[in-house]
């Protein structure tokens, strides 16, 4: 059964951090692209940050490039997503996915190339 568990959402003032986690189980973790979603109430998902399976390329949406890192250790199939600087348009639910594709992490970051989704961990900021 694959599953995909995300950790470490809640509320920060603008300016701080947060390090959120993504835990997979049930497929060969090491076969699939992993991204960072999310979604603010009435928006569309959007894509936050990938890591792809094979080289490990990372990719970042324009909006949070030099703020979030993202970071993977296979060893526990567990992907990390540390936001800095964090401002009020970054709250919103933050999800977890897994795709297959080789096309699964690109400067795209597509949401309809995800194969497998976690149920997400809400962010919030406040001003």
């Amino acid at each position: 059964e694959v599953r995909i568990v995300e950790f470490g959402g809640g509320l920060v003032q603008a300016g701080g951090s947060l390090r959120l986690s993504c835990v997979a189980s049930g497929f060969t973790f090491d076969d699939y692209a992993i991204g960072w979603f999310r979604q603010a109430p009435g928006k569309e998902r959007e894509g936050v940050s990938c890591i792809s399976s094979e080289e490990r390329r990372l990719y970042y949406g324009d909006s949070v490039k030099g703020r979030f890192t993202i970071s993977s250790d296979n060893a526990k199939n567990t992907v990390y997503l540390q936001m800095n600087t964090l401002k009020p348009e970054d709250a919103g639910v933050y999800y977890c996915a897994a795709a297959r594709s080789f096309y699964g992490c690109s400067p795209r970051i597509a949401v309809y190339e995800y194969d497998y989704w976690g149920q997400g961990t809400e962010v919030g900021v406040s001003s």
